[in-house]
């Protein structure tokens, strides 16, 4: 019994020691770098920095191109939910899959698809006949066209928050208001949307933090528009001067994690306030009938999913079917020689996708195995177990909610220098980008696992105490197939974000160690559109297929564990 008390503790504190070590020290070493001196506390770089007009220019940008998306992606997203949750439109779970679809594919490929899309070489506008003329501005190269992106690729997380709440609502007001006569508005005006408040002020603020530490979609946008935000003001120093303007950026991104922790700060605090204590146990929600308005319902929003899914993907695919960018697509242009070009001639492309698929592997794999374990200390019986665990947890939740490129920086100041003992230097290898991913993904593969241990009876470890089974027995032949489905759950998703992400390693990578997300950014800045969009369609059919295998678990998770599936 000794030893199996030893072996759990010495398990917890490898498990803690280690998500301090690559979740909380890089962020420590951030913040101070950005608010010390040898002196000690010194904010004079930090006031410097806020009063220079760059910087001043681009935290507006930052701030005012996320609050206007997490408005319209709390208003596009609450409609969706409202509709597909409420009402009796036919096919839900085909919709539910294909409104979260742009939430799972990467930012800069949905930027790039829609700068196709809608530009004057267009394919399929020129084909219709809507092209803008050649040679005119494109018409997303704004800072609305901007919003507009981070609405359409942020609304899918206000959807997922507030479909999920609908599921949880008891039903006993609702059928009260209905048996008074109320009728389907003036419910949903006083009683569902009020009871709705806390999670759309979540959603607001999850679509806010996104979109402010969005990369892709701020850097091909805001560039040609010249509305330069605060993560492309990181990238732009740094890449131009190298680590010697770290400290530099490192003051601009402590102000950029600041603004995200504030407004999660901010959102606790209001949602504290607006939260409202109910009665009752969930139900099945509620269904509202549209009788003969279900058809022109149905036809709007089938037809938004086509708008914001087939047009991109339509010009994406012709856009890599074409020899040159800006030829229309016909039998006489016709060529797959941009696939061929990607998948089998180019050696930077097969590098930067046997990357990805490596550390992203790597990185859901750990993370699983190490959920599995701070899912069962999160769920012991030992207050101090769940403490030291909670520890973890909240790390990795810090981790995951300050932006990318913000733990890029920090990274980057934890690990440029020799590791001490090893003399050996992570800077510019895949193992920086490795590590850089299990710390902020960690939050992603835990959550689902940590969902599973909640639900176990805990006389299943009783039973094996008696037995006389140790900490490692136990967790091998009881807890690890019982939470397996949801641990490959957790990791699939891992694997998925960390497989086409581009914010953290856009700062991270090097000659040699390149991903999937800069390859495409560096296809696209560099001028080579058609080579970027067959890259693209790759991913983008890569991802789906992976969204569709998680399928096959649905049935074996948790609710919930699986965005798209009840």
């Amino acid at each position: 019994m000794q030893s199996s008390q030893l072996s759990e503790r010495s398990t917890l504190a490898l498990l803690v020691l280690g998500a301090t070590l690559i979740c909380g020290l890089p962020l420590l070493l951030l913040f101070r770098t950005g608010l010390t001196s040898d002196a000690g506390l010194d904010l004079g770089p930090l006031l410097e920095a806020v009063q220079s007009r760059s910087v001043q220019r681009a935290l507006w940008h930052s701030i005012e191109s996320s609050f206007l998306s997490a408005l319209g992606a709390t208003a596009l997203g609450t409609l969706l939910a409202l509709l597909v949750g409420l009402t009796d439109i036919r096919a839900k779970g085909l919709l539910v899959f294909l409104i979260l679809l742009p939430m799972m594919i990467p930012p800069h490929v949905t930027a790039i698809a829609w700068i196709q899309a809608l530009g004057p070489a267009s394919p399929v506008l020129r084909w219709l006949g809507l092209a803008p003329e050649l040679g005119s501005t494109h018409p997303l190269y704004s800072r609305e066209g901007l919003v507009l992106l981070l609405t359409l690729q942020h609304s899918p997380l206000v959807f997922l928050l507030v479909r999920a709440a609908l599921r949880s609502l008891p039903r006993e007001l609702s059928d009260a208001a209905r048996v008074s006569g109320a009728g389907a508005v003036l419910m949903l005006r006083r009683i569902t949307l009020p009871l709705l408040a806390p999670s759309l002020l979540a959603g607001f603020a999850l679509a806010f933090v996104a979109a402010l530490g969005n990369f892709g979609i701020n850097a091909l946008i805001g560039i040609p528009a010249r509305y330069t935000t605060l993560p492309v003001l990181v990238w732009r120093r740094l890449a131009s001067f190298g680590p010697d303007v770290l400290p530099n950026v490192a003051v601009i991104s402590v102000i950029l994690a600041l603004v995200a922790l504030g407004a999660i700060v901010l959102q606790s605090f209001l949602q504290r306030r607006m939260r409202t204590s109910l009665i009752g146990l969930p139900q099945a929600p509620l269904v509202l009938s549209l009788g003969r308005k279900r058809p022109y319902a149905e036809a709007c929003l089938w037809a938004f999913v086509a708008s914001v899914l087939l047009l991109p993907a339509a010009s994406l695919l012709a856009t890599a079917l074409v020899q040159t960018y800006g030829l229309p697509l016909s039998a006489a242009t016709l060529t797959l020689d941009n696939f061929t070009e990607v998948l089998w001639r180019q050696s930077v492309t097969l590098r930067a996708f046997a990357n990805s698929t490596f550390i992203a592997g790597l990185a859901a794999g750990v993370i699983a195995l190490a959920s599995l374990f701070l899912g069962y200390f999160l769920s012991h019986r030992r207050a101090g177990h769940r403490r030291w665990a909670g520890l973890v947890l909240t790390q990795a939740e810090i981790a995951f909610a300050v932006p990318g490129l913000v733990m890029s920086i920090a990274f980057i100041l934890a690990f440029i220098r020799p590791l001490p003992v090893l003399n050996v230097s992570l800077y510019g290898t895949l193992c920086i980008i490795g590590l850089a991913y299990l710390s902020v993904f960690m939050a992603v593969g835990l959550k689902p696992v940590a969902a599973a241990f909640l639900q176990m009876d805990g006389a299943l470890e009783d039973a094996a105490r008696v037995s006389g089974a140790g900490f490692f027995r136990r967790m091998r032949t009881i807890f690890a197939p019982l939470v397996a489905p949801s641990a490959t759950s957790g990791a699939i998703l891992v694997f998925l974000t960390a497989y086409n992400e581009i914010t953290v390693s856009a700062l991270l990578w090097s000659t040699g160690n390149e991903t999937i997300g800069t390859t495409i950014f560096n296809y696209e800045d560099g001028g080579y559109t058609t080579l970027a969009a067959a890259m693209s369609v790759v991913v983008v059919a890569a991802t789906v297929l992976i969204m569709l295998a998680m399928n096959t678990l649905a049935g074996r998770v948790p609710a919930g564990t699986v965005p798209w599936k009840d």
